[in-house]
C-alpha cells in the first residue's frame, strides 16, 4: 500500500478495515465509502477512498472505546462541532463549496471575508457608525493588534449588537483596525491587501501575493484559533474578544508562529551549500524541517501548492524564488514531506521582499475572516462550549487522608 495514496485497491482497503471485501462492497453500496475506477488498470478494479476508509475504522474503534474516541476528538479526531464554513475534502480547501485556490487567484480578503460571514461575495455591508481606528502603540504586530482592539471594543458602543449584520460590519472594521496595526497608515476605503503592500512598498506582484496569502489563510476548519475564538463566542463575547483570543492563539509556536520558524530557518539556510548537505545535516542534528507536511493532506497543503505557483509565475528569475525552490525540493526528498501554508507563507514573504514577521501577520489578518464566520455561526446556535475533563488524579477520599496525615 502507498504509504499517502488517497485512493487504494480493495484487498488494501479491506486490510485497513479488518474486513472482507464482501463487506467492504456492502459499505460501499450504502454510501459510506467512495469508489471509482483505477486510472492506472486496464482492467475493471475499483480503488476506494483512503478518508472515508479512515472515517469508517476510527467510528469502529470509537464504539469499542468511547473514552479514547473522546480524547481523540480534539486531536484530528472526529468533528464534535458543524460548521458550514470550510470543507477539506481530499486534496482541496473550500470556503461556502467555492475553491480557495479559485478565490485566491481572483478575490480580495473582503470578498472571502464576505461570502463566509453571509454567503454572499458581493454582500453590500450596511451603513457603519463612525468609528475612529486607535492609535498604534509601538509593539510588535500581535500584541500592537490586541492593544488597538480591545481600545477600539471599549469604545464602541455596538460592540456587544451580535445580530449578524452588525457581526459583519464589526467584522470589517475589525480588518481595518488589523491592517493598520500592521501599516500604521490609513487603511479607509482600501483593501487589505493594497494597504499593506503599499507600507510594504512590494509593488504589483507582490501585492497579488499579498492578496491570495491572505485569502488562503482565511478559514481552515476547526484549527487552534478558530476554537478558540469560537469557545469565547459561545459565552456572549463580542467579536472583538472573539478575534482577540484568536490572535493569542495564532501567535503559539505551534500554530501561526510557525511560520516566524520557517522564516529563521530560511534565513539560516540561504547561503548554505550544496542546500541538500546542509538540510541532512540539519536533520542529523536533530533540528526541525519547519514548515512541511499537515495531518489533513498527505499528498500536499493546496493553499501551498497556489502560493508557491503563484509566486513562481511572477518572480521567475528570482534568486530568493530558485532558492525556496530548490530548498522546498530538497527538504520534501529528505522527510517524505510536502510544503505547508507555513512554509509557503515564509517563503513567499522572502520572494517578495517583505519584512521580517510579515507571514504572520498576513496569516492574523487573513484568518481573522474565519474567526468572525466562526463567532456568526455560534451565536446563531446560542450554545455554550462546555466539554467535561475526565478526573485523573487521586480520588477526594485519598487527598482528604494525605491532607489529614501532615
Amino acid at each position: 500500500m502507498t504509504a499517502h495514496a488517497a485512493w487504494i485497491p480493495a484487498a488494501d482497503a479491506a486490510a485497513l478495515l479488518g474486513v472482507s471485501r464482501t463487506t467492504l462492497y456492502a459499505y460501499v453500496s450504502r454510501g459510506f465509502v467512495r469508489s471509482q475506477a483505477s486510472a492506472t488498470s486496464s482492467t475493471r478494479e475499483r480503488v476506494y477512498a483512503r478518508d472515508d476508509l479512515e472515517r469508517l475504522r476510527r467510528r469502529s474503534e470509537e464504539r469499542r472505546a468511547p473514552d479514547k474516541a473522546a480524547a481523540r476528538a480534539l486531536q484530528w479526531g472526529m468533528p464534535i462541532l458543524e460548521s458550514s464554513i470550510s470543507c477539506i475534502d481530499g486534496d482541496e480547501l473550500y470556503y461556502r463549496g467555492l475553491s480557495a485556490a479559485g478565490l485566491a487567484r481572483t478575490h480580495t480578503l473582503e470578498d472571502v471575508a464576505a461570502l463566509i460571514w453571509t454567503g454572499r461575495p458581493d454582500w453590500p455591508p450596511p451603513p457603519q457608525p463612525a468609528r475612529a481606528v486607535p492609535p498604534r502603540p509601538a509593539l510588535p504586530f500581535v500584541p500592537c493588534a490586541q492593544a488597538m482592539l480591545a481600545t477600539a471594543a471599549a469604545h464602541d458602543p455596538s460592540a456587544f449588537d451580535l445580530r449578524p449584520d452588525s457581526v459583519a460590519a464589526t467584522g470589517l472594521y475589525i480588518l481595518r483596525v488589523l491592517t493598520r496595526a500592521a501599516t500604521r497608515g490609513d487603511t479607509r476605503d482600501v483593501p487589505a491587501h493594497l494597504a499593506l503592500s503599499r507600507a510594504w512598498k512590494a509593488g504589483p506582484r507582490g501585492a497579488d501575493l499579498i492578496r491570495a496569502a491572505l485569502v488562503l489563510c482565511a478559514d481552515h476548519e476547526l484549527n487552534v484559533s478558530s476554537f478558540t475564538a469560537r469557545c469565547v463566542a459561545s459565552a456572549g463575547a463580542h467579536p472583538y474578544g472573539a478575534v482577540l483570543a484568536g490572535l493569542a492563539a495564532l501567535e503559539g509556536p505551534r500554530h501561526g508562529g510557525a511560520s516566524a520558524r520557517a522564516e529563521s530557518m530560511l534565513d539560516a539556510m540561504r547561503r548554505a551549500r550544496p542546500l541538500r548537505a546542509a538540510v541532512s545535516a540539519r536533520l542529523r542534528r536533530g533540528e526541525s524541517i519547519d514548515g512541511f507536511g499537515h495531518p489533513l493532506y498527505p499528498n500536499g497543503d493546496p493553499r501551498a501548492k497556489v502560493l508557491l505557483a503563484m509566486a513562481g509565475q511572477r518572480y521567475r528569475g528570482s534568486a530568493e524564488y530558485r532558492f525556496v525552490a530548490e530548498f522546498a525540493r530538497v527538504a520534501s526528498a529528505l522527510t517524505g514531506e510536502h510544503p505547508n501554508l507555513d512554509f509557503s507563507l515564509a517563503a513567499v514573504c522572502r520572494v517578495a521582499a517583505l519584512p521580517a514577521g510579515a507571514a504572520l501577520t498576513l496569516f492574523a489578518i487573513g484568518r481573522t475572516a474565519g474567526w468572525i464566520g466562526h463567532a456568526l455561526e455560534q451565536y446563531a446556535t446560542g450554545q455554550l462550549i462546555r466539554p467535561r475533563a475526565k478526573y485523573v488524579g487521586l480520588p477526594p477520599a485519598v487527598s482528604a487522608a494525605a491532607l489529614r496525615a501532615r
